[in-house]
């Protein structure tokens, strides 16, 4: 039986509805790839075309939003180490690791999320929230990484900013300590870092973590509760 318009209409918008229930702004491409079995399910064809033009007349196509608050001081002394990966083809997990860091707004003030992510997977390998923007929380998200590292015998490159965080005593111990080599960003070059930034990004225009939270406790919780759904559901 071939579907009316507004019948197709209805059931995408009410499958997209569904899979924003978790991640809120997910954007067209991304919903259409997780969708496409129940797309097969319901019997509906819908290209991408038709799913930006659904989505448009149901106003539900995402504009992202932009705010800038500075988290990287490399006017410091510390040793700042040459980039490694500028021109490096990554072709596997765990052969380049990424970590930067971004703010989260709250009632109570910002909070500092900081984040490692596999340049090859996009996976969140270690994070830390915290209400400073001391060297304790990416020490805590490599931390974590270093304890979730899988191939120990692959050589693995750590590749920051040159903030003080990163090239603090303790932070270049600990990469050190675990063989891993350390690269970074030349010049201030955002574009650098894109992969880190691009992470950034993900988090805060489709899980609404650019929002602003009353308390910095809620905002932890729905911080870790979409780095799972990130890493579990999110198509990469």
């Amino acid at each position: 039986i071939k579907l009316k318009r507004e019948d197709i209409v209805e059931k995408v918008v009410g499958l997209v509805n569904e899979v924003r229930r978790q991640m809120p702004r997910l954007g067209t491409r991304k919903l259409q790839k997780v969708l496409q079995e129940d797309f097969r399910q319901e019997g509906l064809q819908v290209g991408r075309d038709k799913m930006f033009s659904i989505l448009r007349e149901a106003h539900l196509l995402i504009s992202p939003k932009r705010r800038y608050v500075q988290t990287t001081d490399s006017r410091h002394w510390m040793r700042q180490y040459p980039n490694l990966v500028q021109s490096l083809e990554i072709v596997r997990c765990e052969q380049v690791w990424v970590s930067d860091i971004t703010y989260i707004s709250t009632d109570e003030g910002f909070g500092y999320l900081s984040l490692v992510t596999d340049a090859y997977s996009k996976k969140i390998m270690g994070h830390a929230f915290r209400r400073d923007l001391t060297k304790e929380g990416p020490l805590e998200a490599l931390a974590m990484a270093i304890k979730r590292r899988r191939y120990l015998w692959e050589p693995l490159i750590h590749h920051s900013d040159r903030g003080y965080q990163y090239c603090s005593r303790d932070y270049v111990n600990l990469l050190e300590q675990n063989q891993i080599r350390i690269s970074m960003t030349q010049d201030g070059n955002p574009y650098d870092n894109a992969i880190a930034e691009r992470v950034n990004g993900i988090l805060k225009n489709e899980f609404l973590l650019e929002d602003s939270f009353q308390f910095f406790a809620l905002a932890a919780r729905v911080i870790h509760e979409s780095i799972t759904i990130y890493k579990s559901q999110r198509p990469h």
